[in-house]
């Protein structure tokens, strides 16, 4: 019954992410962004690099050219996505965006070989001198978690690449119990059904838990105690049922006594992963403040 419903819920969300994929190279090929696509739900978007000298390209500067990367919400509409890329082309920087399926959070086993894959990539030629940026939404903090559990079990392999790493920005992450898990899975899908897709949810999870639930533990640990120590910017809000205000609190605490710098942004009223729509000013100055205190270059001065 649940894979029925779990190939339902994949349907509606690729003819999505194909639709955002389109939209978001459309507006990157009129804004003189080059679009390559990766791999399934893997795209990178290249901004012009011009150097200030000689007013030409020059690859040893794209080798070393800043990169964000973005791992968006569930079910993320392309325009909304594309905002969010405009604020990193406009500053310095290329894009890596990397959609989250449905059918990886319901089987975290293929969340987990993804992004052991993601940081593959991330360690290929084309990337491997590259400083780095991580901006998560939601439940792309999960896909991002994932990446820290391989991380965490081969530091050596991995050190090179977690040190590239000089920023972490989380949006609206969804933490709290696996009921905050399955409110967020039923709300961003089937809003309408939400009641039920949660039932559901949590019957599966139950079920399933050794699959699933272990799985999400092991991810929340590695996410608590990162072997990424960068500085960090946290967006939340005190009314958003997905994301449990209080449990990031005490992250954010837990992190800076780890030493880590962390800066949190937070509203009384605002909407999951709809901070940027809500409050723009103070979100863009969170942002280029954030980057700004982070060093990288070629980073241009103001967004």
């Amino acid at each position: 019954m649940f894979h029925l419903f779990e190939a339902h819920l994949s349907c509606r969300l690729v003819h999505r992410s194909l639709t955002a994929a389109a939209m978001l190279a459309r507006t990157a090929l009129s804004r003189g962004v080059t679009t390559y696509r990766l791999a399934k739900n893997v795209t990178l978007y290249m901004s012009e690099f011009t150097s200030p000298a000689t007013g030409c390209h020059k690859q040893s500067s794209e080798d070393h050219k800043p990169l964000m990367l973005m791992l968006p919400w569930l079910g993320s509409r392309p325009q909304s996505v594309a905002k969010y890329c405009e604020i990193y082309f406009r500053t310095g920087f290329d894009v890596l965006v990397v959609e989250s399926e449905v059918k990886e959070f319901l089987w975290p086993r293929w969340s987990l070989d993804r992004g052991k894959n993601l940081l593959e990539l991330l360690q290929s030629d084309r990337f491997v001198s590259r400083p780095l940026v991580v901006h998560a939404f939601s439940i792309g903090g999960f896909t991002f978690a994932q990446m820290l559990v391989h991380i965490s079990r081969d530091t050596q392999k991995y050190q090179p690449l977690a040190e590239r790493i000089k920023g972490q920005v989380y949006d609206s992450l969804v933490v709290g119990s696996l009921e905050t898990m399955a409110t967020g899975l039923a709300k961003t899908v089937f809003p309408r059904w939400d009641r039920l897709v949660k039932k559901i949810s949590l019957l599966y999870f139950d079920i399933f838990k050794k699959q699933t639930v272990d799985y999400f533990n092991v991810g929340i640990d590695a996410f608590w105690n990162s072997p990424i120590t960068a500085p960090a910017l946290f967006f939340f809000c005190e009314n958003d049922v997905m994301s449990d205000a209080r449990t990031l609190e005490e992250l954010i605490d837990y992190w800076r006594k780890r030493g880590i710098d962390v800066t949190a942004k937070k509203w009384e009223d605002s909407t999951h992963a709809g901070h940027l729509k809500r409050h723009p000013q103070e979100y863009l100055t969170s942002v280029d403040v954030f980057l700004q205190s982070l060093r990288i270059g070629p980073l241009k001065a103001k967004m």
